[in-house]
């Protein structure tokens, strides 16, 4: 007998729960206000940084945070910097084990980086600025060059010198 999906009765679907989501850090400066809020000739050149880290917190339960840095240069001059760490607490059940880690680093971030998106916009508006709407995020590709990486600096660390 299946439940109409082809599965076994007795297997409960998988479930991601969005438990907390909250603003860990929150920085913004302005170091050369009011010179930098002048109108400006050209376009500032802003650079933006995302990293994902993950908490367990128990068996079913994790803290992912986005971390979101940027800096916006014009002439060589900061106009503004922020760093913001924006975490979730979220439940997640009935997963297979080898799907458990990619769940977390991709699809948390994909659903706590809205949020994160706001706060960093309203942010830079409040500093006297337009505000800056950071373009979506490819997490996947985020993961998978952080694995790249993961793997690269290991067979590194486990080569042995000639």
């Amino acid at each position: 007998m299946t439940n109409g999906n082809g599965a076994p009765p007795e297997q409960a679907p998988p479930q991601l729960n969005v438990l907390a989501q909250y603003t860990k850090d929150l920085s913004f400066e302005n170091p050369n206000a009011p010179s930098s809020l002048a109108p400006q000739q050209q376009q500032p050149a802003i650079n933006i940084q995302i990293n994902v880290s993950a908490n367990n917190l128990s068996e079913n339960e994790f803290e992912v945070t986005l971390s979101i840095e940027g800096k916006a240069e014009n002439a060589g001059k900061v106009m503004f910097s922020f760093e913001l760490a924006y975490a979730g607490v979220f439940r997640i059940v009935n997963v297979p084990k080898e799907n458990l880690h990619p769940l977390v680093m991709i699809e948390c971030p994909r659903l706590l980086f809205p949020f994160a998106r706001e706060i960093i916009a309203t942010a830079v508006r409040d500093g006297g600025f337009p505000p800056l709407m950071l373009d979506p995020v490819d997490f996947v590709g985020l993961y998978r060059q952080n694995m790249e990486r993961q793997a690269a600096a290991q067979a590194a660390s486990g080569a042995k010198p000639s």
